[in-house]
């Protein structure tokens, strides 16, 4: 079974250097090929891939313009010949048993075409890294049957990838969520494995993971109203009380939210300095959500009769 890790990458060279040395350099089962898709950018890794690349035969560094994330793994995709391709992405750090747990795993589940796992903070200081570990990616004690999985970290059979086809260029983001439901629709699982691990050198300011969650909120909304029977944390329509009291929980639900991912991190005391700014943060995402809304809106109304008034 070969394995292709396939990595997209735009204006962060300083950063892949490090990403390529923990695959190639640390890995217990090395990948039979390293897939870079490489969009430049004023940081270009131009010289960082090439570096690697002399000293990793397998490795293909495929330059093109950066249109978005969809684009570039469509064109990666299209140079992966592997029968599992591992995604990540150029701020990651897979775990030296990464290559081989992925692998393992495809073999004890074979209907489970998308695998993927835990995403730890590479830093484990400070209160933003803190809450931004606990917020932005999802955690799970055990193996489970999951929606979607990160695509920081995540492998895909090609058997799916040939059957699901490219990633949906029109979004900006959540391009993984909208690929990982059209998998489950063809018939596939999706599973967490809590060992399966990668370091991911978070937002290092506040203002960057505001805006991160705030864009993970339009994506969400956009996906969601591109598929009317995805699972959805709002109501699609308000046509009974029951709808009403989905959309009160949804107001609130970032203080729940908060509440139930900040139980991982150690010390009530840490947990408690943390619990206001995850809040704040699970509201960006909520703002960017009914921004999103209101743009399709304004969309909706100044094309009237040539779109769909559909908001949800």
């Amino acid at each position: 079974m070969n394995l292709t890790v396939l990595i997209c990458t735009y204006n962060r060279g300083n950063l892949i250097y490090g990403t390529l040395q923990s695959l190639i350099e640390e890995q217990e089962l090395p990948p039979d090929e390293i897939v870079v898709v490489n969009g430049g950018g004023p940081n270009d890794c131009f010289a960082a891939v090439e570096y690697w690349r002399a000293r990793f035969p397998g490795l293909k560094h495929i330059k093109t313009k950066n249109i978005n994330l969809a684009a570039s793994r469509n064109i990666g995709l299209s140079h992966c010949s592997g029968a599992i391709v591992l995604q990540t992405d150029d701020d990651a750090r897979p775990f030296p048993d990464w290559v081989k747990r992925m692998k393992e795993a495809h073999e004890k589940f074979p209907n489970a075409g998308v695998i993927g796992g835990e995403v730890v903070d590479a830093s484990g200081r400070g209160l933003l890294f803190t809450v931004a570990g606990a917020v932005t990616f999802p955690w799970y004690g055990s193996i489970k049957e999951v929606r979607t999985v990160p695509g920081v970290n995540a492998s895909y059979k090609k058997e799916l990838i040939e059957q699901v086809g490219d990633y949906n260029t029109a979004l900006f983001r959540g391009e993984d969520v909208d690929y990982n439901w059209r998998a489950i629709k063809a018939g596939w699982k999706i599973l967490y494995v809590p060992g399966i691990c990668v370091y991911h050198c978070h937002r290092p300011t506040w203002t960057g993971l505001l805006y991160q969650h705030f864009m993970y909120g339009r994506a969400y909304y956009l996906v969601r109203r591109q598929w009317p029977d995805m699972y959805s944390v709002y109501p699609r329509s308000f046509r009974s009380a029951r709808d009403l009291a989905r959309m009160i929980y949804f107001l609130i639900s970032p203080v729940h939210n908060s509440i139930i991912r900040l139980k991982r991190i150690k010390g009530w005391a840490n947990r408690l300095f943390a619990f206001l700014p995850a809040i704040g943060v699970g509201y960006m995402w909520m703002t960017g959500v009914f921004v999103q809304l209101f743009q399709t809106l304004c969309k909706n109304v100044f094309f009237f009769g040539r779109h769909p008034m559909r908001l949800f």
